[in-house]
């Protein structure tokens, strides 16, 4: 009997307080939008803009480009000026502050925007014509921004690109793509812009920048039907825009910071749990200090990778448990402020996936009031009300997803029943003890052997039964 994962899906958003489908009113005004060019902005449509992101994606929120110069190496990050078709006020802004988040279930996408703007209208489509919010960054030799600037613009992308395609061009590990192999200017341009993604990364991890081996795990679908599931790590490609998507959101929070804006900021503190910690350190030969230290826990993260390379992502993954979720928050000018622990960055906001975050659709109206010097949108007050709906939802997106996951993995491992899996203990609660397997990369609750196991432990499990309805995985030791 087949288990109808889409239903489920469905009810999982319903139950954590998700409205599953789009207003009639949000989709009429989606249906009458139109793009229209803004005459007064910056025309860099003739720029080599191209794009990075997954096999799949379809909402598009940024492009990139490159130039070297006497100072270093300009970046400029285009991001999808989402607000100029999803106005304050408008059911579609009403319906994305509700929901603040799109969210991925495996089996079916729940967009915040309606799917014609998401996808279509505010998306940063191969060869359309798009208004942008443009963050500038020179990047000097030793990967410190030296200079930035903020700025609106019309942008086209003229390639779109594949982190799985151009990931192993990059590497040496496979041939160029045809966009790539066409076009040497391309390649040119995407080898530019990997050595400044590089010296950013480099710098980062100087100044204590926490580096993870961070496994998402993709579901395998066939005429409908899950037909199991696969482990996919990052490649340099993802790794070259998650290092200018972290340097533009640290330029766009000093921007506002220094122009005296209230803005929101994603935060996170220093891990409650550094004692669990640092004792997981010790296990392999390695002293933490007493207090939380990210420039000490990067440099135990980095000796385990040189190490232990097989077993890496194991200690990543507990690390990564014992630190704890981020939040958002709203920062008023000149208030001390919690910063960014992960990435040693104290100043950091989210602002280039505005078609699939609220909270980077805000700070995209926060920042283009400041730039015409115009009243801001939202009163302290009100971004206070914002940041915490946005930390609440995302929790909630989080534990559908990871539901949802679960679901997934009890229908594709089904058959593996009575089988043994290496797995490491990834969490420990009043609800029991959970253990992940690599392969699969399945999670379940351990039923039996549970005794004296912490975040980290590694041990043998058997796979001792599924409950695809409850999205139940259970293991025994």
């Amino acid at each position: 009997m087949s288990f109808d994962l889409l239903a489920a899906a469905r009810r999982e958003m319903a139950e954590r307080g998700f409205e599953p489908d789009l207003p009639a009113a949000a989709a009429e005004q989606a249906r009458t939008l139109e793009v229209h060019a803004d005459p007064g902005l910056r025309d860099l449509s003739g720029l080599l803009w191209s794009s990075l992101d997954n096999d799949d994606s379809r909402d598009l929120d940024q492009i990139e480009w490159a130039e070297r110069t006497a100072g270093g190496i300009r970046v400029l990050v285009g991001v999808a000026d989402v607000d100029a078709l999803a106005a304050r006020g408008t059911p579609i802004d009403a319906h994305a502050e509700r929901e603040t988040t799109t969210v991925y279930t495996g089996v079916h996408t729940f967009p915040m925007l309606p799917e014609r703007l998401s996808t279509d209208l505010t998306s940063l489509n191969e060869g359309e014509d798009r208004p942008a919010i443009v963050i500038e960054m020179l990047v000097s030799c030793d990967g410190d921004i030296v200079s930035s600037a903020v700025y609106r613009a019309l942008v086209r992308n003229r390639a779109q690109l594949t982190y799985s395609a151009v990931g192993g061009w990059l590497e040496g590990a496979a041939p160029a793509p045809p966009k790539v192999a066409e076009s040497q200017e391309l390649a040119a341009q995407l080898r530019l812009q990997d050595e400044a993604a590089h010296a950013l990364r480099e710098a980062r991890g100087r100044k204590g920048a926490l580096s993870f081996d961070r496994q998402e795990v993709q579901t395998v679908v066939e005429n409908g039907h899950v037909k199991g599931i696969a482990a996919y790590r990052s490649n340099r490609a993802s790794h070259l825009i998650e290092d200018f998507m972290i340097g533009a959101n640290e330029v766009m929070a000093r921007t506002l910071r220094d122009g005296g804006v209230t803005s929101i900021r994603r935060v996170v503190k220093a891990p409650e749990r550094w004692e669990r910690i640092a004792e997981l350190a010790a296990r392999y030969g390695e002293s933490l200090p007493a207090t939380p230290d990210p420039a000490a826990l990067n440099r135990f993260l980095l000796n385990r990778k040189g190490s232990d390379p097989a077993h890496y992502a194991d200690v990543s993954l507990a690390v990564l448990k014992l630190l704890g979720p981020g939040e958002y928050v709203a920062a008023r000018p000149g208030a001390e402020q919690d910063g960014h622990f992960g990435l040693a960055a104290h100043d950091y906001t989210h602002s280039t996936a505005p078609n699939r975050r609220f909270a980077d659709l805000v700070t995209q109206r926060l920042l283009k009031a400041f730039l015409a010097r115009s009243e801001a949108p939202y009163a302290d007050e009100r971004l206070d009300t914002i940041a915490r709906a946005c930390t609440l939802m995302e929790d909630a997106a989080r534990k559908v997803q990871r539901d949802m996951a679960k679901r997934i993995a009890a229908v594709a491992v089904q058959q593996r029943i009575g089988e043994e899996f290496a797995a490491v203990v990834t969490g420990v609660t009043r609800k029991g003890v959970f253990v992940r397997v690599t392969d699969p990369p399945v999670e379940g609750r351990l039923m039996r052997g549970e005794a004296g196991l912490d975040v980290g432990d590694r041990i043998r499990v058997t796979l001792h039964a599924t409950d695809p309805e409850r999205g139940f995985i259970d293991f025994v030791r």
